[in-house]
């Protein structure tokens, strides 16, 4: 089974994500903000394939997470979608800059999710 981070402050949004991914055919883990989700890799380095993340959340943003997982050789290939409210087109070049696969404005839908996640190939074949 294909393993995912979401990364949110939100612990709503984290359900939803999860919820959607679960259905998607994904395992998922979760962590609170930028920090948490680097201990939660270090863990999982080889097992995540995926990482949706927010962008405001405190201690480390998701912009710096980000930007610390592409520093890191072994996380460099990790599929990574920035789910967020920030809708500026500066955030979202910002964020391709920095090495994002996909960018995700909320709210989202399901069918949004589903179509990131298919142009990143990170799509697993339960639901089909």
């Amino acid at each position: 089974m294909i393993k995912a981070l979401v990364v949110d402050d939100s612990r709503a949004i984290r359900m939803i994500l999860r919820r959607i991914l679960t259905e998607e055919g994904y395992e998922v883990c979760e962590a609170g903000n930028g920090q948490d989700a680097l201990e939660v890799m270090q863990v999982e380095m080889r097992a995540v394939s995926l990482v949706l993340i927010d962008w405001n959340m405190p201690g480390m943003n998701g912009l710096d997470l980000l930007k610390q997982l592409r520093l890191c050789g072994e996380l460099a290939s990790v599929k990574v979608i920035m789910v967020t409210t920030e809708a500026e087109l500066g955030h979202m070049a910002s964020a391709l800059e920095a090495g994002a696969d996909e960018y995700v404005m909320k709210p989202f839908t399901k069918e949004i999710l589903r179509e990131k996640l298919a142009l990143v190939g990170g799509v697993p074949t339960a639901s089909v």
